[in-house]
């Protein structure tokens, strides 16, 4: 299908963002557009204006505005020579819904995440290489120079897990409208992520609390009236903490308890009762143990369920460690901190394992209650597995499925509405430990209070539970699950699309403070929670860190605009190296001369041994018709080597031909020994009384005189660039030699006319 043409009305003055989201499992290209901020502030005033770009799905259908491949592109660390192939794909889907006319000013950026985490450094810096070579010479798309970032800049590279939680909450809040209003009004939505390797919590705290919170991130966005939004987030990851690596933990913990009781009595049961599995569930584990474990511990165990939710909550406790030394004033669990939390003032939007754990397992997304999920959970562990079986069967029958389609690949969620057995089997054997662990993390955890009404939680469902929350002081829900916000999804690669977006709303001046990614808007790096994914490329970061704080704040790379550490650094390496070359200009020149002079030698030896009637192949006189030799052409080719070399030489450099013959005393023949590529002219000057002046010529003739000019035996200076004024010089002779003023092709055109005889002898008279 050909790309769309500007003449189309839904591209009038539209704008275009192409993100790749490169997990561990595929690579997920991403379309998005907004309408140009000048036309929108053209056409719409006032209030409007105070608003975000509104961005959304790149295609006018909304149906291709997305494409995936497989695997993940961390699968060509050793061979990068597949990356090429294996984007293509990507890209022509790009280049085929955004019009070529549109593609130069159109960002494109390839972001990885889990996947490449885990790689080498090296490998890394390998990958992120090749893929910048493929994208910026393969496309017209918008990359950024290469900078201490990486390769292509901020187009291709890492984010680390706080960045995608920094990028979610721009999401959350521009679908939840969290950043319209004034500053006093605007209250902004907290964000949780959960896959199955981490779980991620991102949040504005409370004016009070912001004075006294540590390694808060700043996030600046520009609204279209070109005014600043600014906020100041706190964002965490806990590695290990989501689901599948959960589970992983939890296994072991019970094999552990399992040998020290069959340590102790022969009498212990063959297989391990788990409540956190449904009634009579039979499964087999293999935990992931370190070295130094046990056999037992490393070896396979039966596990046999017992479906108790409330003994599953109390089983999984444990396992947020919430026992670990806290080096800061206010930890949440496994010793890290975060800052207080107001749950009247910051409420919460869960994605990812928060939805799928409630609303496609228990119908029960959106305004959460604690009351009725709790109920749903344990209902569904305490049922019979043969039970939840037959009932799935039954659904898939009638076309509704239970589950979410989700598909995992070491522990990590890499799909959903992937639907079949192997897909919704595994979901529903895990999902009542997923359910129990949701609520150990959000209520043990993350401390959101759990709403309680003896009363109304009988048989409420969402819309009472906001109502309660309302009752109780709290505003809207305390939390909230979610997925999308009418057909756009909620995702980090939407709101790094939404900064973009920000981005290019035109300053109110030109001395504005530019609109920066979060992780760039960070003034000491060396103490933020936030340590951007580095591989090693030439990085300037941890110099600017040590020494930012003593510059002035107009100097800074957040009011430059770029390093100033790296512009200096590209300036001292650039007068190094001209003061180099200058120190070094005469042996260049010397070495540039003699190159030149290698060069020139042999046409001059050519052309003097014409001048003389020489044969150049020692036979007979060259032909009357000149024809450039290959010597000849050479010089002809490097005119400006001949012009350095010559600077300031022409006066000084030696005559470098000597042409020799046998001279006879008796004959009065005389040749000349030497002689210079320099031209001189003889003319007749009137003899002084008494005799030549000093220094003339016998014959009266005054010959110009150019230093180096070799002497005959009788003391008579050789006119340099002149043979033929030698062999026709005579005592008597006060004429002007005519030959010696022809030009030197003229005279080798006449040597076989007779006209000139550059070798008749001398005689004296």
């Amino acid at each position: 299908m050909p790309p769309p043409t500007v003449v189309d009305p839904w591209l009038a003055s539209r704008r275009f963002g192409v993100v790749i989201d490169a997990g561990s499992s595929g690579s997920r290209l991403q379309i998005y557009s907004w309408k140009d901020a000048r036309t929108v502030r053209q056409q719409e005033k006032g209030d409007a204006l105070r608003a975000l770009p509104q961005v959304g799905k790149g295609t006018e259908d909304g149906e291709e505005w997305s494409l995936k491949v497989e695997p993940g592109i961390s699968s060509f660390a050793d061979n990068v020579e597949g990356i090429g192939a294996y984007l293509r794909p990507l890209l022509e889907h790009a280049t085929t819904h955004i019009p070529p006319s549109l593609q130069p000013e159109t960002p494109l950026f390839l972001l990885a995440t889990a996947g490449m985490r885990l790689l080498s450094p090296e490998k890394q810096a390998d990958v992120l290489k090749a893929t910048c070579d493929f994208l910026r010479f393969h496309s017209h798309f918008r990359i950024d120079d290469p900078s201490p970032t990486g390769p292509c800049g901020s187009s291709v590279r890492i984010i680390t897990g706080e960045e995608e939680g920094l990028y979610g909450w721009i999401a959350v809040n521009y679908l939840m409208d969290g950043f319209k209003g004034s500053d006093e009004e605007r209250l902004t939505y907290g964000f949780l992520d959960m896959g199955g390797a981490s779980t991620q919590i991102a949040f504005e705290p409370s004016k009070e609390e912001q004075e006294k919170a540590q390694n808060l991130v700043d996030v600046r966005l520009r609204l279209l009236d070109s005014s600043i939004i600014h906020h100041r987030v706190f964002v965490t990851t806990w590695l290990g903490y989501g689901t599948n690596q959960a589970r992983e933990r939890y296994v072991g913990q019970l094999i552990n308890e399992f040998e020290d009781i069959r340590s102790l009595s022969d009498d212990a049961e063959e297989h391990i009762d788990d409540p956190c599995l449904p009634k009579d569930l039979v499964i087999t584990n293999t935990p992931v143990q370190p070295e130094s474990a046990s056999s037992h511990s490393k070896s396979a165990h039966k596990f046999v369920g017992t479906g108790s939710f409330e003994q599953c909550l109390q089983k999984t406790l444990p396992l947020l460690n919430k026992d670990a030394p806290c080096p800061d004033s206010h930890c949440l669990f496994n010793g890290v901190y975060v800052p207080p939390i107001d749950f009247s003032a910051s409420h919460f939007i869960g994605v990812s394992e928060y939805w799928y754990s409630t609303e496609q397992s228990f119908g029960l997304g959106g305004s959460y209650d604690f009351v009725q999920y709790e109920r749903a959970a344990s209902e569904f562990c305490s049922q019979d597995w043969t039970q939840i079986l037959k009932e799935h069967e039954a659904s898939r029958e009638q076309g509704h499925l239970g589950g979410d389609g989700e598909v995992e690949e070491s522990g990590v969620v890499v799909d959903t509405g992937k639907w079949g057995l192997d897909v919704e089997i595994p979901r529903l054997q895990m999902q009542c430990f997923k359910a129990a662990w949701i609520v150990n993390v959000l209520h043990e955890g993350i401390g959101v209070p759990r709403i309680v009404d003896p009363g109304g939680n009988v048989t409420t469902d969402g819309d009472s539970v906001a109502a309660q929350a309302q009752t109780k002081g709290l505003g809207r829900p305390t939390f909230q699950s979610m997925d999308s916000v009418g057909d756009i999804a909620i995702s980090w690669t939407l709101g790094k699309m939404v900064l973009e977006a920000s981005k290019e709303v035109p300053a109110a001046s030109t001395t504005a403070r530019p609109i920066v990614d979060p992780i760039d808007d960070i003034p000491d790096l060396s103490t933020s929670p936030v340590q951007p994914i580095r591989p090693p490329f030439l990085d300037f970061d941890g110099l600017e860190d040590k020494i930012s704080h003593h510059l002035p704040p107009s100097l800074t790379r957040h009011s430059l605009g770029f390093s100033p550490i790296a512009f200096l650094f590209y300036v001292f390496v650039v007068a190094f190296a001209s003061m180099t070359l200058y120190r070094m200009r005469h042996r260049l020149r010397s070495t540039i001369r003699r190159f030149v002079n290698k060069r020139d030698r042999a046409y001059l030896v050519d052309g003097y041994m014409m001048e003389e009637g020489q044969s150049l192949a020692g036979g007979s006189p060259p032909s009357p018709v000149w024809s450039p030799s290959p010597s000849r052409m050479s010089f002809q080719l490097l005119p400006p080597l001949k012009r350095l070399s010559n600077l300031g030489l022409r006066a000084s450099r030696p005559s470098p031909i000597t042409i020799s013959r046998e001279s006879s005393t008796r004959s009065g023949q005389y040749s000349p020994v030497r002689v210079s590529p320099l031209r001189s002219f003889s003319f007749p000057v009137p003899k002084a009384q008494g005799g030549l002046a000093p220094h003339d010529p016998p014959n009266g003739t005054a010959t110009s005189f150019v230093p180096g000019s070799p002497r005959l035996h009788d003391g008579s200076i050789v006119s340099n660039g002149s043979v033929s004024s030698l062999s026709s010089r005579s005592r008597n002779n006060s004429h002007i030699n005519l030959s010696s003023l022809a030009p030197r092709q003229a005279v080798s055109r006449t040597l076989s006319s007779g006209l000139h005889t550059p070798t008749a002898p001398y005689h004296e008279e």
